[in-house]
């Protein structure tokens, strides 16, 4: 049952996910679990763990079991995530289960969309910090050249008759990398918000919680005061698709009325491809009619909402592999929320200061500025919530010229160089980190220096780093201590390189 359930982990989704000659997906990682990798990467994928595996293997066996078994399981995970997100804290949002964050972004644009004849437009953060298809999805477009549910498609080519309007796409970052003021994005999302609106389009307005490089725009208060400018004209939706949120922040953008797209695969660390929309009540009683024939390709009628009208359109195809990742994803953030917040709080506090000072201080990293979250800049007023604490640490990487310069590595070379961070095969007279295995976040660009375009890589903080740090007195300490080997064996790969 290991190797259906296995199999199945990777069926359901896009191209993304299929496994190469390798045996791993597009993120590096492979449907079974692998203990000796040092999972360091969640902002783009995670290697799914043992409890996780087993809890999907057993799903598998009761869905081979009975026909039919997908449609209770389906609203019993819905079910489930409301209550361990902390969105039951608003009676009566509701959620929609959904393959991939790109796919909620496509979702989301049929659910404001009021019928023909009225375009509907995005304004969104740059897709370098979001996701290349997610432009494509906005637009109401396709986005690969196969969904989810087994249809081939032409990638670009428009899901309806209705004409696609191409996002509006606001910079995060200076053109090396640099951050822009908090007060000039949030000015070029007002003025994105005010061209859609003034051409007769209706808009929805992106807010990214967070970026793959830890950014939060535009500001909460700039997207509230949108909100309640323009009406209905403006619906939000909150990109929390690296789902690095409190219970209490979540409901928060809920109460705001404010739809929220998040994953069960980046902080959570579950399996790739396990995606949800969640509806606050207001907008989901606007919405559950709008119609979906348009998403039949992309969705099934148990991922949505049982006493939803719209969706009695939709084919009843079960998803098996979307619901056992589901479950996989969930059963790590149980374990997240049965640690008590201020021990979160205390741990990725003190995580998050020996990771920086550590990037801070040695010659071979840069570390990528990235903004409060605390609300100094814009951020989501969270209080004293653990999610204030930044737990995506993006990094250029620099080698020594003979002539003592300092440069950054390519793109190429950072690619190279993620990959290598993961093999563990050491020779004779390398160090013992040499055999150690560390999955750390894909390359990301992150503009130019001196001409040329550069890359970050980041070490990142998960549900799982802290589940594991709770276990022992010395847990924490051996948290840091894994990630201060892991930016050591990339000093020693650099090293090599010359």
């Amino acid at each position: 049952m290991r190797t259906i359930a296995a199999r199945s982990l990777t069926e359901g989704g896009d191209a993304r996910i299929t496994l190469s000659g390798a045996g791993a997906n597009a993120y590096g990682c492979p449907p079974l679990p692998d203990p000796e990798l040092v999972a360091l990467g969640s902002s783009t994928a995670s290697v799914i763990s043992e409890p996780a595996f087993e809890a999907a293997a057993a799903l598998c066996v009761r869905l081979a079991a009975r026909r039919g078994e997908h449609v209770p399981e389906a609203a019993r995970l819905r079910g489930t995530l409301l209550q361990l997100s902390g969105a039951d804290a608003v009676p009566g949002t509701e959620a929609v289960l959904a393959a991939s964050g790109t796919d909620l972004h496509l979702f989301a644009t049929q659910l404001v969309t009021r019928g023909p004849g009225v375009a509907v437009q995005a304004v969104m953060a740059e897709a370098s910090e979001t996701g290349s298809g997610v432009p494509a999805a906005l637009a109401a477009c396709h986005f690969a050249a196969g969904t989810c549910q087994g249809h081939t498609v032409s990638r670009g080519a428009p899901i309806s008759a209705q004409s696609p309007c191409e996002p509006i796409s606001v910079a995060l970052r200076q053109a090396d990398g640099r951050l822009r003021s908090a007060e000039e994005v949030d000015a070029d999302f007002a003025a994105g918000v005010e061209q859609v609106l003034q051409a007769g389009r209706r808009c929805l307005l992106v807010l990214t919680d967070l970026s793959k490089t830890g950014l939060l725009a535009p500001s909460v208060a700039c997207a509230a005061r949108l909100h309640k400018r323009h009406g209905e004209r403006l619906e939000v939706l909150v990109d929390a698709c690296q789902f690095r949120l409190a219970p209490a922040s979540l409901a928060d953008y809920l109460a705001q009325d404010f739809m929220v797209a998040i994953t069960g695969s980046k902080f959570v660390t579950g399996p790739a491809f396990c995606g949800a929309l969640l509806l606050p009540p207001a907008l989901a009683r606007r919405a559950r009619r709008r119609p979906l024939q348009a998403l039949r390709i992309y969705t099934a009628r148990s991922l949505w909402p049982d006493h939803w009208p719209a969706a009695e359109v939709l084919d009843d195809e079960p998803n098996p592999g979307l619901l056992l990742r589901w479950q996989a994803a969930l059963v790590e953030l149980q374990r997240f929320r049965a640690v008590p917040e201020p021990l979160v709080d205390r741990f990725l506090q003190g995580w998050g200061q020996a990771v920086g000072e550590r990037l801070r201080s040695d010659a071979t990293f840069g570390m990528l500025p990235v903004a409060p979250l605390d609300g100094a800049r814009g951020g989501r007023w969270s209080g004293g919530r653990w999610d204030r604490h930044q737990t995506i640490f993006p990094f250029l990487v620099y080698r020594r010229g003979a002539d003592g310069r300092r440069t950054p590595l390519s793109l190429s070379e950072m690619v190279d160089l993620h990959r290598a961070l993961a093999q563990g095969d050491a020779g004779v007279g390398d160090p013992p980190l040499a055999a150690m295995r560390f999955q750390l976040g894909q390359p990301v660009a992150c503009g130019q220096r001196d001409g040329q375009p550069v890359s970050a890589l980041r070490l990142c903080a998960s549900a799982r780093t802290v589940v594991d740090a709770a276990r022992s007195p010395k847990g924490r300490a051996e948290a840091v201590a894994q990630a201060m080997a892991a930016l050591d064996k990339v000093r020693w790969l650099v090293q090599r390189l010359g």
